[in-house]
């Protein structure tokens, strides 16, 4: 894993103002590749990485889940988290105008406009998680508490089942 003191993004710039510590680590990597991908380059568990995903309720209001690279949003759960009748996802191509961020660099932290965002709830029992760092071939580690402060996020059951 290497550590890395190259130029900050948006979301560090914010951890550092909020006084949040965290681990930045670097890839390489010039186009998109998915967080299981990421999680193996850098040789951490599936687990401990996790990955920021855009929906849209029916009024084309959005809202942000982060969950473990290797798990799936159950959409009806993610509605219910934040009362919503259903949700779908945002289509990639608009990714960067609702969020600011490109696909595979989209983090919770420091998009465009705040919108309600949800950790998985298993996050809250980690010593640390894994984000996006906010461009490809970055990635911070925090302590999950760390991450809902910055992201402005609730902890919710949001994955599938097994």
């Amino acid at each position: 894993m290497a550590k890395s003191k190259d130029s900050k993004t948006n979301a560090m710039r914010i951890l550092d103002r909020m006084k949040i510590p965290y681990t930045h680590y670097t890839y390489a990597c010039e186009e998109f590749v998915d967080g299981i991908q990421v999680a193996d380059m850098l040789g951490l568990s599936h687990e401990k990485v996790y990955k920021t995903l855009v929906t849209q309720g029916p009024a084309k209001d959005c809202f942000v889940f982060v969950i473990p690279v290797a798990e799936e949003l159950d959409l009806k759960k993610a509605a219910k988290a934040v009362g919503q009748k259903s949700l779908s996802m945002l289509h990639v191509k608009d990714i960067n105008g609702v969020t600011g961020y490109i696909r595979g660099g989209c983090t919770a932290i420091g998009m465009k406009k705040q919108y309600p965002t949800v950790i998985e709830k298993k996050a809250e029992g980690l010593p640390s998680v894994i984000v996006s760092g906010g461009r490809i071939g970055s990635q911070i580690e925090l302590l999950p508490a760390d991450l809902a402060r910055a992201a402005e996020a609730q902890f919710e059951d949001v994955v599938t089942e097994p």
